[in-house]
């Protein structure tokens, strides 16, 4: 586990000067991979390739080092991620006549390329970002993996093609202030994140999951591909019992592949389904006790850590649990959201920072529960397709109208509790007679409508999702199928593995998602859709595969989720940052927000009117960024 950089330049720049620029973007990461870093340049007349890594020692501790090399030193390698079938690919690579200097998935990956070339990268099992530079093909090539747990930034100037793992390395080696990208503020305003291929930068992009680019040297151009084609889903003919016994067998095979590390390792557990089904197969497969930890919030609406001391003692673990005072967050919360280089409005990285530092005090490695949902089909917005069909077949469009104004009066709220009326509220906004629902209800901040008033310049994208619809070919998403994948190259690459990726490593630790399978989502895709979510049964096989190894009924028990209270706090210690934001000669310097409109939004959420913390966060976590990182940008 590590962060990368890379520069390749169509001029002939002295190894020195290139060394230099990416010791600087190293720096920027040290927190990825505080254990080692290591240097590749190859400088020639007509080009320049420099590719950098910051290492976090989980395999091979003692020959990992990186980058590596082939025998004959012609293609080298830096590389950030774990694969998890390194052991079988390198057994298959030895049985045709490899041999191997080390013991480390780097080495595995650079072999198998050497034989297969770009093909290789379909059969990593893993999470990864890396770039490869084959002096024979004179090709630089740059892979992302399958759901997008590893970062890749990219951007390209007149003279050279940066890239890198995090956007704070990318924005030091250019040569003056990148600009806000309007297609990436839509984005942000609307979803509360922003997916790739948007960053907050113009002309800054990430590389989308599952693709590679294919840089070329000698043309100084390059091209993204996928790295595998989505297949058209096919639903196969299997009984529940068979496939409940098959997602039983590949989520253990899965928990026990991603347990494989020369470091001590544990699982972070809410109590959910997801964490708690990840924690007993460990628990299963481990010789000795295991490390467990879970956070707890005073607000009792937010606690849950009743669930996980449950688990704890049904695995027998070494549990530690971290109850989270407001307090806690005071001193840190700048380096927690600054941290992520551009606006990030997901609440539930503050404690997911706060539970990831409290753990690397003891392991260097968490299993987690993220992807559980979009794999097994957990989400309660899952059930849109069913109620949007059932809302519009009754309910009249122009009456519809008449209820979304009589909502917004009835269903406000005054407080930060995401209780009844607050869903009702989002699920009414969210319907919608022209097939776009499912769009609307993954859009936790601003309607498109309300964006047009909050944002001053009218000269707004006419598609938010335009790229997203073309690129997934959903258009108008009408069954969980559909659903599931939305939100696998939206929600999940943009905001769910950005959260976790970040906040561990930023604490040095690293996070594995055993749910994170391309086998186990094969497999659900091909599963009929009543074996994910059975009526208003969501999870229902998974939750029916582990139902024995737990209490009756426990796996049924609903859960919270990971939020945190930001609207109370927005009333209280953060009031006075807050109203700074909302300061008209600071929104005048900006030209970006209609100064009425969002001094309004404010007023009505501090004042107790309204509780309108979804987008207040989102408002104040943008102007946050804006004027501590962008603003000190040269």
């Amino acid at each position: 586990m590590c962060g990368i950089n890379g520069i390749i330049s169509n001029t002939n720049k002295d190894k020195e000067s290139l060394k230099n620029h990416l010791a600087k973007m190293n720096q920027l990461i040290f927190h990825r991979g505080p254990d080692e870093d290591g240097f590749y340049i190859d400088a020639s007349e007509s080009a320049s390739v420099a590719m950098a890594m910051r290492r976090l020692s989980i395999i091979d501790l003692s020959t990992g080092k990186q980058p590596m090399y082939t025998d004959n030193n012609q293609i080298g390698i830096v590389f950030n991620g774990e694969i998890y079938n390194y052991r079988i690919l390198k057994q298959q690579l030895e049985n045709s006549g490899v041999t191997f200097k080390t013991t480390s998935d780097t080495e595995v990956i650079l072999k198998l390329y050497e034989q297969k070339g770009v093909d290789a990268f379909k059969e990593l099992d893993g999470m990864f970002a890396f770039s490869i530079h084959d002096k024979i093909k004179n090709k630089v090539f740059i892979a992302r993996d399958f759901f997008g747990e590893k970062p890749l930034y990219y951007t390209k100037t007149k003279t050279d093609f940066i890239y890198g793992s995090e956007l704070k390395s990318i924005v030091s080696c250019l040569p003056s202030k990148p600009n806000i990208c309007k297609e990436g503020i839509n984005l942000y305003f609307r979803l509360t994140y922003i997916p790739a291929p948007y960053s907050i930068y113009e002309d800054i992009h990430k590389l989308p999951s599952n693709h590679y680019i294919d840089y070329d040297l000698s043309s100084d151009t390059f091209s993204i591909h996928e790295i595998e084609k989505q297949k058209p889903i096919e639903k196969i003919d299997i009984s529940f019992d068979a496939a409940k016994k098959e997602v039983y067998n590949k989520v253990m095979e899965s928990v026990e592949s991603r347990s494989i590390a020369d470091v001590s390792l544990g699982t972070f557990l809410s109590g959910g389904v997801d964490s708690s089904v990840v924690t007993h197969c460990l628990a299963e497969i481990s010789d000795e006790k295991i490390e467990t930890f879970s956070i707890g919030f005073e607000k009792k609406t937010y606690d849950e850590t009743d669930k996980s001391q449950v688990v704890a003692k049904l695995v027998n673990s070494n549990h530690h649990e971290f109850i989270v005072k407001e307090e806690d967050f005071k001193n840190g919360i700048d380096n927690i959201l600054l941290n992520f280089d551009e606006p990030f409005a997901d609440s539930s990285a503050l404690p997911t920072y706060l539970v990831s530092k409290h753990a690397s005090d003891y392991v260097k490695v968490a299993l987690t529960g993220d992807g559980g949902d979009e794999v097994f089909g957990g989400y309660n917005k899952y059930y849109m397709g069913k109620l949007n069909n059932k809302y519009t077949s009754v309910v009249p469009k122009g009456l519809h109208k008449q209820i979304l104004k009589l909502s917004n009066g009835l269903l406000n709220t005054k407080d930060d509790n995401r209780g009844k009326r607050f869903k009702l509220n989002r699920l009414l906004k969210a319907f919608n007679y022209d097939g776009n629902q499912y769009w609307n209800i993954i859009s936790l901040a601003f309607t498109d409508y309300e964006k047009t008033q909050l944002l001053k310049d009218n000269s707004l994208i006419e598609d938010t999702f335009a790229e997203f619809k073309s690129r997934l070919n959903q258009h108008k998403p009408k069954n969980l199928t559909d659903f599931r994948m939305v939100d696998k190259d939206v929600s999940l690459e943009g905001d769910m593995l950005v959260k976790v990726d970040r906040t561990s490593m930023l604490s040095s630790l690293e996070c594995r998602a055993p749910f994170l399978n391309k086998a186990i989502w094969d497999l659900t895709n091909s599963l009929p859709e009543n074996y994910l979510m059975k009526g208003w049964n969501k999870k229902y096989i998974l939750k029916e595969a582990f139902a024995d190894k737990f209490s009756p009924g426990f796996l049924d028990k609903s859960k919270q989720g990971f939020g945190v209270p930001v609207g109370d706090w927005l009333r209280g210690s953060l009031k006075a940052e807050l109203e700074s934001y909302v300061e008209p000669k600071f929104i005048e310097s900006q030209n970006l927000f209609n100064i009425d409109f969002v001094s309004d939004l404010v007023k009505k959420h501090i004042s107790g009117k309204e509780d309108k913390s979804m987008q207040v966060w989102c408002f104040y976590t943008f102007q946050k960024w804006y004027l501590n990182t962008y603003l000190m940008l040269k």
